[in-house]
């Protein structure tokens, strides 16, 4: 059953903040997944703080819930921008909100996951959700985003005027 047979729906908060470096006037805060599928890629294995949410969580919850869960920081107040959604290859529904705020990565406490790693060892292993936090400017960020995020970018671009 595909992803989106089953319903599977995320949302996340898209970070930005304003920056007066020539070509950089807007730089947006993205994650590289963690876990052994994504330690060696970086084009598509980069993504916004997002997670899965369930009836009876609202989008916007679930995106402050996972912004949490996945940096270990509280989200930022301020204007959140609806982003709207995409659909992701596996068909899975994401739907984000961009904030302007500053966050330093290195005050990220990354949320884990655990996988049987080794496929067929029988051994678990504990992964971070996120392995590494960066900020990106627009263009760098379009090369590594996952595909169909990239969307959010382009609609955070026209709210912006830049």
């Amino acid at each position: 059953m595909t992803a989106a047979a089953k319903g599977k729906r995320s949302a996340g908060l898209l970070l930005f903040r304003r920056q007066v470096a020539p070509g950089h006037e807007l730089e947006v805060l993205l994650g590289h997944m963690g876990g052994p599928f994504f330690a060696r890629r970086d084009a598509g294995a980069w993504t916004i703080p997002k997670g899965e949410y369930e009836d009876g969580e609202t989008a916007w919850e679930a995106a402050r819930r996972e912004f949490r869960e996945e940096l270990g920081l509280a989200p930022p107040d301020g204007e959140a921008v609806a982003l709207g959604e995409v659909r992701q290859a596996g068909g899975k529904v994401v739907t984000a909100w961009a904030i302007e705020a500053d966050l330093d990565p290195a005050a990220v406490v990354p949320g884990t996951f655990r996988m049987e790693w080794p496929r067929g060892s029988g051994q678990e292993r504990e992964f971070p959700e996120l392995d590494r936090v960066r900020w990106f400017g627009l263009d760098e960020a379009r090369a590594v985003i996952v595909t169909a995020q990239a969307g959010f970018l382009d609609r955070l671009t026209e709210h912006s005027g830049h």
